[in-house]
C-alpha cells in the first residue's frame, strides 16, 4: 500500500452512485469496461492485460468492501493520459490491511496481494462516510488508437 493521495489531476471523471445489492460488482465492472474501452481505444478492449487487470482489481476491492467494509456507495474512476485511477467508497472507516502472509491454496483473501500484484499503486483515503479505496495502472494504447480526447 502506497501514502494516501487526494487523487490524480484528471483529464475525465466518471462518479457513479452505487445501490446495495446483488450485482453491484458485474455494475462496477460494466462501468468500468465501458470507460476503458471509450477512453483507451484498443488498449482497454476486452483481452488487454490491462484492461483485465483493472475489471479482476474493480471486483475485488467492490468485494472486499461488501465484504468487510460494509456497503459500497461510490465508483469514481478517471483517466490522466495514459493511466486508470479507479476509486470506491464504502461505509465503513475501517482500512484494508492484510491478515498475515498471501496464501495461494485458500480460497480467498487474495484481493490486497492481488492490488499490490497488479496495480502500479494502491491506497486508501479516509472519507466523511467511510473510506474509499484507491488504485491505479497504465493503460498501454494497444493495436489500435486510443479514442481522442
Amino acid at each position: 500500500m502506497t501514502i494516501p493521495r487526494t487523487g490524480p489531476p484528471t483529464t475525465r471523471t466518471r462518479r457513479y452512485e452505487l445501490a446495495a445489492g446483488d450485482g453491484v460488482v458485474r455494475e462496477c465492472r460494466e462501468h468500468t469496461q465501458r470507460a476503458l474501452s471509450e477512453w483507451f481505444g484498443a488498449g482497454g478492449a476486452p483481452g488487454e492485460v490491462a484492461a483485465e487487470d483493472a475489471l479482476l482489481l474493480v471486483s475485488e476491492i467492490v468485494t472486499n468492501a461488501l465484504t468487510h467494509g460494509g456497503v459500497p456507495y461510490e465508483l469514481q474512476l478517471d483517466r490522466t493520459g495514459g493511466r486508470l485511477w479507479v476509486q470506491v467508497s464504502d461505509t465503513s472507516p475501517v482500512r484494508p490491511r492484510p491478515h498475515g502472509r498471501h496464501h495461494p491454496d485458500r480460497p480467498s483473501g487474495h484481493g490486497l496481494y492481488l492490488l499490490g500484484r497488479l496495480s502500479d499503486a494502491w491506497g486508501c483515503l479516509p472519507r466523511d462516510s467511510g473510506k474509499a479505496v484507491w488504485f491505479e495502472l497504465e493503460v498501454p494504447a494497444g493495436a489500435g488508437r486510443a479514442s481522442p480526447g
